[in-house]
């Protein structure tokens, strides 16, 4: 059974840097596509990054484009979300989702809270 776990989310200051990650595990083979999603209180859930298998193509959301990277370390069933010059608009609960055989995030972590505070 796939498992994903977060961490690394907490209260910050307005321009403070986190960084989360989300460990794997539970299937064997090719590193799947992973990504950051987020949820601000009364808002839907919003696509925030991707990686894929490699680790070579990297895709972004406007808003936090320039601002948060994401990698991962295939060794360490991995993935990270480095988050700089956080906002206040940042806040959230940040969810890491994996792909499955066919194309669709079918695995989800149970969420780490990062809030931002101006």
């Amino acid at each position: 059974q796939v498992q994903l776990v977060e961490s690394g989310g907490r209260l910050v200051q307005d321009g403070a840097s986190l960084r989360l990650s989300c460990a794997e595990s539970g299937r064997t083979g090719s590193p799947f596509v992973m990504g950051w999603f987020r949820q601000a209180p009364g808002k839907d859930r919003e696509f925030v990054a991707s990686i894929n298998r490699s680790g070579n193509t990297r895709e972004y959301a406007a808003p936090i484009k320039g601002r948060f990277t994401i990698s991962r370390d295939k060794a360490k069933n991995t993935v990270y979300l480095q988050m700089n010059s956080l906002k206040p608009e940042d806040t959230a609960v940040y969810y890491c989702a994996a792909e499955g055989d066919y194309g669709e995030y079918d695995y989800w972590g149970q969420g780490t809270q990062v809030t931002v505070s101006s």
